[in-house]
């Protein structure tokens, strides 16, 4: 008899939600390309906009402001430049300023060169060093052009919520433009573009139960907007040339308009599921270090140590028990390394970590299943004679 699987790795991508499969098969059976000005290609034109109100509604924004990309990570190499526009006139970012917790997708700081791109450390805590922002950004060369700030509003491994509005601020103070990758948020918080100040949003549709290969740059505006990153035929008003993926985008805003409602009570549901789990695991290992369990983090992630457990052995043997978890952030082709998340935070990266992440489907019996699993492998961990 097969083992009954156990998904707990929704930080790395949510399953397919029924709405946005339904929404996809509809959209696969209408021929129409959306700047086709026929009948068909207006019909495929109207789920287009649709799902860009769909999905502008999930953080706040305005429809016309949504620029549908392949993914959050596109998303990011297309606002992370240096070459901007506010109408016809060049405008010029000198430096670009990362937290040291950011994904690769920003850390990697897009068109910058590397000379000019600084991370900014984090407080011990998880959270983004505030004060160290500022003293970068007072240090600001303005003659050579403005600064730019991308700060991640939920980290993908820890769970943490950064402070994004005071950065923001700070940003803007002086005189710099404020990007916030939300991928994590979305779905997860509450979320208005304008309440958190920035100047661009990042989402992906597979974070939220839609398909991959489709996610969002979302603008405050439409005034000053970067150079575009792909070319050709003048799709998504110039600032995403290529024929638009139809049927993934269809399937982003089924999704989006889904995780719009109710997402209070899905928190706390989610949220009690999580302490739960937390709460047990600390009742069979007391010496297990949950990372961000003291500052505010979202309701679905656990991240957490099990001393005398390697991340990649922890991940294995869950995997055998039938529970799907990480070992950090799912990110980089598979690859099992050390975290650059917990070095920031000053933590040793050679402990190794393990992720628990729900989502809306999450259950009880998930929860159970996988104290189950952690109680047999804390076990196994304190065994005489057993590899670590």
């Amino acid at each position: 008899m097969a083992l009954q699987r156990t998904y707990l790795d929704w930080n790395a991508t949510a399953p397919l939600s029924e709405p946005a499969r339904i929404a996809m098969l509809d959209a696969l059976a209408l021929p129409g390309n959306a700047s086709s000005v026929h009948a068909e290609g207006r019909s495929a034109r109207t789920g287009v906009e649709k799902a860009r109100r769909q999905v502008a509604a999930l953080v706040g924004a305005e429809p016309a402001h949504v620029t549908f990309t392949s993914g959050a990570t596109e998303a990011a190499n297309h606002v992370l430049t240096p070459d901007y526009r506010m109408g016809r006139a060049p405008i010029a970012i000198w430096h670009l300023y990362v937290s040291a917790i950011e994904h690769p997708a920003i850390r990697e700081g897009g068109r910058f060169s590397a000379e000019n791109v600084t991370e900014v450390p984090v407080t011990s805590a998880g959270t983004l060093d505030l004060s160290a922002l500022e003293d970068l950004l007072a240090r600001h060369d303005h003659a050579s052009g403005m600064p730019m700030v991308a700060v991640m509003l939920v980290n993908n491994e820890t769970g943490i919520v950064q402070p994004v509005a005071e950065a923001a601020a700070l940003a803007h103070k002086y005189r710099g433009l404020m990007v916030v990758d939300a991928v994590q948020a979305a779905g997860r918080l509450l979320l208005d573009i304008s309440a958190l100040d920035a100047d661009f949003l990042i989402i992906s549709s597979h974070k939220i139960g839609g398909p991959k290969g489709v996610g969002a740059l979302i603008s405050r505006g439409e005034v000053l907007m970067p150079k575009p990153l792909i070319r050709g035929g003048g799709q998504e008003k110039g600032h995403r040339s290529g024929t638009e993926n139809f049927h993934a985008i269809i399937g982003f805003g089924a999704a989006a308009e889904v995780m719009s409602q109710n997402i209070e009570a899905r928190i706390e549901r989610i949220g009690a599921l999580r302490d739960r789990l937390e709460r047990s695991m600390k009742d069979v290992a007391p010496d297990v270090v949950i990372y961000g369990d003291e500052v505010t983090r979202v309701a679905n992630t656990s991240f957490f140590t099990l001393p005398g457990l390697k991340g990649e052995t922890g991940q294995i043997a869950f995997d055998l028990e039938g529970v799907a978890l990480s070992a950090g952030s799912a990110c980089s082709s598979g690859k099992v390394g050390q975290s650059h998340v917990l070095t920031a935070m000053g933590r040793d990266p050679d402990v190794g970590a393990l992720r628990i992440s729900l989502g809306p489907d999450t259950t009880e019996a998930d929860i159970e299943k996988a104290i189950t699993a952690f109680g047999k492998i804390a076990m196994r961990r304190k065994a005489p004679g057993q590899a670590a």
